[in-house]
């Protein structure tokens, strides 16, 4: 196939959720295929933020000989594999993803940290000669983008605008160190953070008010926190109940990494895994689930995305087993909740969140 027969209409989306919108793609990806095109064929580049695999597939169409990607979402690799990619290998954000590099495709994150992240890995690691095509959508860009990009590269160039999107082009890598993750002490736990997951070192206002109340669940011999983020809870559940076994699991491979760095600087036994709601876990054996679920896929508000976790939960609870949520109040997920999981009570109401707990059916 030629890279003017690529029909990107028929990528198919990994079905997590069920969007209004299945396209996997959208303009920033083209654009970052087309500026990228003359350095295409017979590369070998790194592509970094391919959501659903639009990029790799791109790439390999248009000639690259291989390509080492990483995806920070588990659905991402899912879906690559699943629409059947050329030579490819995923790779954590590590220096093996970018050793050597002479072309990085990036799909710019909206977060600053998770940009520094990326460039201080890329200039410390990819060939000096490495060209780095960045694009993103106009909306979700920011000056401030720039701004990062030259603390690591010694040239920047701007393309012009098309269909809402965007291009930098960064060169010269300079001389540096990896970024470092961070930590912050919150009434004596460490949070630890890499710089793509969600909060960073601070602590969400959900997950205040899931804490604030969770010495009221009951005893647990083994629990999860589901969507762990950098860990938070999982480290509250492994604190308050020592001998229990807790499980910390999230589909993003920022969160997982996160998450055991949390453990390490608190000296907890946390097992960590980067998991599809659960899909790995045996049904019906968890005496307790806590979530600060999702809303949004992509930037799109959509209930999908906590729907497929409510579910999840739902399947490995043991009948009695409970799932405490914390939730924003005007989404009313309680219906739902019932539903999918058993009776379900308010523990907590504020004009913002509603913390609930469901007891799973057949108890």
């Amino acid at each position: 196939m030629n890279s003017a027969a690529l029909d990107f209409d028929s990528l198919r989306r990994w079905p997590d959720v069920e969007a209004p919108d299945l396209r996997a793609w959208d303009a920033a990806d083209t654009l970052i295929l087309d500026e990228a095109a003359a350095l295409l064929p017979g590369s070998e580049p790194a592509i970094i933020g391919d959501e659903y695999g639009a990029l790799t597939l791109g790439a390999l169409d248009r000639g690259a000989s291989r390509a080492r990607v990483h995806q920070d979402s588990l659905a991402g690799e899912l879906a690559l594999a699943a629409n059947g990619a050329g030579p490819y290998q995923s790779l954590p954000l590590a220096a093996e993803l970018v050793d050597g590099a002479k072309l990085v495709l990036l799909r710019l994150p909206r977060s600053l940290d998770a940009l520094e992240e990326i460039a201080a890995l890329v200039a410390a690691h990819a060939h000096p000669d490495v060209v780095v095509v960045a694009g993103g959508r106009l909306k979700h860009m920011t000056v401030s983008m720039n701004e990062v990009l030259l603390r690591h590269f010694g040239q920047l160039d701007v393309t012009h605008a098309r269909q809402k999107s965007r291009v930098l082009i960064a060169r010269q890598p300079l001389p540096g160190a990896e970024a470092q993750p961070r930590r912050q002490l919150h009434d004596g736990l460490w949070v630890a953070a890499t710089g793509g997951v969600f909060a960073g070192t601070s602590i969400d206002i959900g997950t205040r008010a899931l804490l604030s109340v969770l010495d009221q669940a009951p005893a647990y011999e083994s629990a999860v926190d589901l969507g762990c983020g950098t860990g938070i809870l999982a480290a509250y559940l492994a604190r308050r109940a020592p001998e229990a076994q807790v499980l910390a699991s999230d589909r993003s491979a920022a969160a997982a990494a996160s998450a055991r760095l949390t453990f390490e600087a608190n000296g907890l036994d946390v097992r960590v895994t980067q998991d599809e709601a659960l899909s790995r876990e045996p049904d019906g054996g968890t005496d307790l689930v806590v979530l600060n679920p999702p809303f949004h896929s992509g930037a799109a508000v959509h209930p999908g995305v906590s729907t497929a976790l409510f579910e999840g939960a739902a399947r490995v609870l043991r009948p009695g087993g409970e799932l405490w949520s914390v939730w924003n109040s005007h989404l009313a997920y309680r219906p739902t909740l019932e539903r999918i999981v058993g009776p379900t009570r308010q523990i907590l109401r504020t004009p913002k969140f509603t913390v609930t707990a469901s007891q799973k059916k057949g108890s």
